[in-house]
């Protein structure tokens, strides 16, 4: 858990800068996880990775506009971007 702790330390230092950029980061992630997912269609499986995936982005996103707790908002932010790489690569490679 070290590295989980110097990394929040740094995002909650410069929480402005920090939350701006995960807005974009993980933002071009998620559209680039749904990119990934339409790839294969849109069967049931594909729309429910999707919905997953931009649930995920919208509650890292919001939580930052409604100013929540900056461990909240940072637990989020972690979660949409792990997310995002698990179904990238699970839709990369294994699909």
């Amino acid at each position: 858990m070290t590295l989980y702790h110097t990394i929040f330390e740094n995002f909650n230092k410069n929480y402005i800068g920090s939350a701006t950029m995960a807005v974009i980061g993980q933002s071009c992630l998620g559209a680039a996880a749904a990119m990934y997912i339409l790839s294969h269609g849109t069967s049931i499986g594909q729309m429910i990775q999707l919905a997953i995936i931009v649930l995920a982005c919208i509650l890292a996103n919001t939580s930052i506009l409604a100013q929540m707790k900056h461990k909240v908002v940072f637990n989020f932010i972690v979660t949409s971007i792990t997310l995002s790489i698990l179904l990238i690569l699970l839709n990369n490679f294994i699909l």
